[in-house]
């Protein structure tokens, strides 16, 4: 009786010192959300069968980079049918240096082989650092340099092969549970590119959105279930962050399913795949988002000044300034309509060869329908504008100091076989007055007024104008 006591002893005790191991072969299902600022949610679906009272379940291929102190445990069948103690993530993966490193003040093997006689030899010794390099000391002597190879008696429990949540819990009968951990992660994040290509007048584009992703948490997500949310998601930044090596990208092909279906969610957007995808680790993956033709379009050419101009004298001043090349289109119309998350548009148009060339591009930021897109492309080579200071005072007084009147002449050159209307935008300081000008201006806000000037084809136009100042 006293065996059998005994015996009964010891396989409890290994039954509780067991690991039940869960791996991907287990998942059911697993669905991620991610968010603008390297964020994810992920919810992995698994089944697993579990002892009677004590388990140490190892859940294994979490995200290396996962937020362990998010990670949710709840079984969907049996909710009321476990109890969790703790929870540990072991995030040292199985390495010679960690290897090393986890032997410090123990004692492992150095196996040597004679080079004449071929003759194995084994010895015992101790690692004493393994900080710019190894050292190991010997019963008679300490060494810096491995001429061997290291045996080790086993693998610490800590160190793991790959990343690893270790869960301890009392289940209350012996069954099978459909586990979802859920838990937030950095390492996925993702990001809008949009391709336009342009007609031969520049008059209208089609339009092709893309959700970029981009996944370097440590680990693969099979057939996952994929929702991206577009806004900004306060954080609550920790005082000090664990450092992750960032990995490298290899670039999958685009994606030919339907758009992303989207809604509106809290105060964000939701887009959800419309199919399942695998995001593997250390991967970009493109999927489609949205796509439109025939948009209309508008150009247009602006020039800037400075309200520096205005307080000042000057002998030379924006000689040979190139106009903005800005492009235009609302947010509305089939394919489009619904709002879109940041990202970068770049713009193609056709040669005369049929050849599409790459003509500029924009950043962004998140557009609700209806809204206008507005894109800087880059610099016109043939619309040209030099400035001149015409006239300059000085208008003191013992209450206002600073008064100034100043006067210029813009002359805008169009080496273009087009006419075209160039936008001339002045920051104007302090209280200003326009006291004479040859075109009629518009006030666009409290400090900015605009001309439009038409220019001929191959032509120039001259724009000239008088302002008073008062700085306070």
């Amino acid at each position: 009786m006293a065996i059998i006591l005994f015996n009964a002893l010891i396989q409890n005790v290994f039954a509780i010192n067991e690991e039940i191991t869960s791996t991907i072969s287990d998942q059911k299902n697993v669905a991620i959300t991610i968010y603008n600022e390297d964020l994810a949610l992920v919810k992995d679906l698994r089944q697993v069968k579990l002892n009677q009272d004590f388990n140490r379940l190892a859940w294994r291929d979490v995200s290396a980079r996962i937020r362990s102190e998010t990670a949710i445990l709840r079984s969907l069948n049996y909710p009321s049918g476990f109890r969790l103690i703790e929870q540990n993530f072991d995030f040292d993966l199985l390495t010679p240096g960690k290897l090393l490193e986890k032997y410090i003040g123990q004692e492992i093997i150095v196996a040597r082989i004679n080079p004449v006689s071929g003759a194995e030899t084994r010895e015992t010794a101790t690692v004493l650092a393994t900080n710019e390099g190894i050292v190991l000391k010997y019963s008679d002597r300490i060494e810096t340099e491995i001429l061997g190879r290291l045996v080790f008696p086993g693998v610490p429990d800590n160190l793991r092969d790959k990343p690893t949540l270790l869960i301890s819990l009392r289940n209350t009968s012996k069954n099978e549970h459909d586990f979802e951990l859920s838990y937030l992660t950095s390492g996925l994040s993702w990001h809008a590119d949009y391709i336009a290509a342009l007609n031969d007048q520049d008059s209208v584009l089609d339009l092709n959105g893309l959700v970029t992703l981009t996944n370097q948490s440590g680990t693969t997500y099979r057939d996952a279930q994929l929702q991206l949310v577009a806004g900004d998601i306060n954080q609550v930044q920790p005082a000090l962050g664990r450092v992750t090596k960032m990995m490298e990208m290899s670039t999958s092909a685009i994606s030919d399913a339907a758009p992303m279906k989207q809604e509106s969610f809290f105060d964000y957007h939701l887009y959800t795949l419309q199919h399942p995808t695998t995001v593997s680790e250390n991967q970009t993956k493109q999927v489609a988002l949205m796509s439109a033709v025939n948009v209309p379009v508008t150009k247009e050419y602006l020039l800037q000044g400075s309200d520096y101009y205005y307080f000042g004298q000057y002998n030379t001043i924006d000689q040979k300034k190139s106009a903005a090349v800005y492009m235009g289109f609302l947010n509305k119309g089939e394919g489009l309509g619904i709002p879109l998350p940041k990202g970068v548009v770049r713009v193609y148009k056709k040669d005369l060869a049929g050849n599409s060339q790459f003509v500029g591009e924009d950043r962004v930021e998140h557009t609700p329908k209806h809204e206008l897109i507005r894109l800087k492309l880059g610099n016109a080579f043939d619309i040209t504008a030099n400035r001149l200071q015409t006239d300059f005072q000085q208008i003191s007084s013992t209450n206002h100091p600073g008064i100034f009147e100043t006067a210029y002449q813009i002359t805008i050159k169009n080496a273009k076989k087009e006419v075209v209307t160039v936008q001339v935008q002045e920051p104007m300081p302090g209280d200003w007055k326009i006291l004479s000008e040859t075109l009629p201006h518009e006030k666009k806000a409290a400090s900015l007024i605009e001309w439009k000037v038409v220019v001929a084809a191959e032509s120039e136009t001259v724009l000239k104008y008088r302002v008073r100042v008062k700085l306070n």
